[in-house]
């Protein structure tokens, strides 16, 4: 990519990127700046590492990163926004470290990322990502785990063949935490499966945070490796992405019910229709009162339902009206505090740690 061409692609990154935050301001220029810049430096590894993988599960893995049109096609798709990746080059430079050094520990942890979407979209049967038809539907089931799989492998390998003196550490970081992220991607197909009224809102937020948080502040924890921290400075970033990925899931859930589709990609009351456990769902059913009990009435146990979107809406209202809404709001402030505590420990210098922090910001302001 000559300089011209990378310039132009991070100039058209930081404008879609800005744009889909929903808000204006220096922050959310920095973000969107650190995201397309993350994108750009990470995107050419991770395609050499897609564009390995052998004919059928490459050409699954270049449509779903937007890479390629179902008929094989170019395409100039959105990949997402990179925010994994950005976080680990973002920790290695604010902990002193080269960013340049950890590229290939951040293409590792979107590839993880991406294996978890690709897993996830079959087994929630979600039909649309990116505001295109998910890979399963296209491709079926088999070809999208395995297209998964495959990826998953390519991030171990990346480090596996990475001759940085910490690319052994992160190789078993990451293990562990695809390890946790499989732990709570279980416990979410067991919420499923549950009446609403069985579901405690501590083990739905230990779900999330295994979910969401885990690979975030592994992110975070493999960027301070790379950069040389020390163990407590390692775990204190792994404390502050994991604080933070909370908030962000605490976020994609109220944008899961309230989100426009617009923004979303996705039909709206999307996570209400196949009765999601979401975490404003169990904090309204766990309030006690009146409104609680007209929401469990409404919300029942899984099953199958083809409700109208009049129908969707008054559930979504009974949501709010228990205070779900709400308490999501205040719990991912709460969240966000908690991360930035954290990384005052791993990052004392606030200019230092200005790019995790508006990282953190981007990520748990975006509009719906």
């Amino acid at each position: 990519m000559t300089q011209t061409t990378e310039t132009r692609v991070v100039a058209e990154h930081v404008e879609a990127v800005a744009a889909s935050a929903g808000r204006d301001g220096h922050e959310a220029h920095e973000a969107a700046v650190i995201l397309a810049q993350a994108r750009s430096t990470v995107d050419p590894e991770l395609r050499t590492a897609v564009e390995a993988l052998p004919g059928s599960i490459r050409r699954v893995a270049l449509y779903h990163f937007g890479w390629e049109h179902a008929d094989g096609t170019p395409a100039a798709g959105n990949a997402g926004k990179a925010v994994r990746p950005a976080l680990v080059l973002a920790a290695a430079r604010a902990l002193g470290g080269r960013p340049e050094q950890a590229v290939r520990a951040a293409a590792a942890v979107e590839l993880t990322h991406n294996f978890t979407l690709l897993h996830d979209d079959v087994m929630d049967r979600d039909a649309t990502r990116r505001h295109r038809a998910t890979a399963w539907t296209v491709f079926g089931d088999a070809d999208a785990i395995l297209a998964g799989d495959a990826l998953q492998a390519q991030a171990q390998r990346l480090l596996a063949e990475d001759r940085h003196p910490a690319a052994a550490s992160a190789a078993a970081r990451l293990a562990a935490c695809v390890v946790e992220l499989c732990a709570g991607q279980s416990t979410d197909v067991a919420l499923e499966r549950r009446d609403p009224a069985e579901v405690t809102l501590e083990e739905t937020l230990a779900m999330a945070e295994a979910k969401t948080g885990a690979l975030l502040g592994c992110a975070c924890a493999l960027g301070g490796l790379y950069a040389g921290a020390a163990p407590e400075e390692v775990e204190a970033l792994d404390a502050f992405g994991r604080a933070a990925g909370l908030a962000f899931q605490l976020i994609d859930d109220v944008i899961g019910i309230w989100g426009d589709p617009a923004r979303t990609g996705k039909p709206a009351g999307a996570d209400l229709a196949v009765r999601k456990k979401s975490l404003p769902v169990v904090a309204g059913l766990a309030s006690g009162g009146p409104y609680a009990a007209d929401l469990a009435a409404l919300y029942g146990p899984p099953g199958p339902r083809k409700e109208s979107e009049a129908e969707l809406e008054a559930i979504a209202l009974a949501v709010e009206r228990a205070g779900g809404r709400d308490w999501a709001q205040t719990e991912a402030a709460d969240q966000m505090a908690r991360a930035v505590h954290q990384l005052s420990r791993a990052v004392p210098d606030p200019e230092a740690a200005g790019g995790l922090l508006s990282l953190a910001e981007f990520v748990t302001r975006r509009g719906y």
